[in-house]
């Protein structure tokens, strides 16, 4: 139940042509601090509720727990968030053994084109293709509840 992953800034958009698999996201936070997040996210077809905890202070891990829910049930709880609703396509590109989920964000936080990898250890190496972009992992400001009330136009 502990989430490693790492996070980049995205150079251009030449990831979509090798994204095996993409899902238009509407997130929002039922609670947004730090010390723990409680999500509630519809990905496609599918709701869940999702709590983290605050990052360790490497800024690679923390704890999650995940659910899926019913769409309906997701739906109602999305009336109850915190102001600032996440709208996002998110990608999946496979590169060697793991999985790049690239989120190309719309809204408030149009323009923003965030990386993330999850890894199975904090040493964890992986390759990084052509597109990826700076790293920006415990850089608060990529954080999604931070982009909810902070969003990317603002900047």
């Amino acid at each position: 139940m502990i989430e490693i992953e790492r996070k980049f800034l995205v150079k251009n958009d030449s990831f979509k042509k090798e994204a095996f698999a993409r899902n238009h996201i509407a997130q929002g936070y039922l609670s947004s601090a730090p010390e723990r997040t409680v999500r509630v996210r519809i990905k496609g077809e599918k709701g869940f509720l999702t709590i983290k905890g605050a990052s360790n202070d490497s800024g690679l891990s923390r704890f999650e727990w995940e659910t899926e829910i019913p769409v309906s049930e997701a739906e109602a709880l999305l009336l109850l968030c915190e102001k600032g609703v996440i709208d996002k396509t998110r990608f999946e590109i496979r590169q060697d053994n793991h999985v790049f989920e690239v989120d190309e964000f719309y809204s408030d936080n149009e323009g923003l084109i965030i990386a993330e990898i999850e890894l199975d250890s904090e040493n964890d190496t992986f390759e990084k293709p052509d597109w990826l972009g700076k790293e920006v992992t415990g850089d608060i400001r990529y954080y999604n509840a931070y982009l909810s009330k902070n969003p990317f136009k603002n900047w």
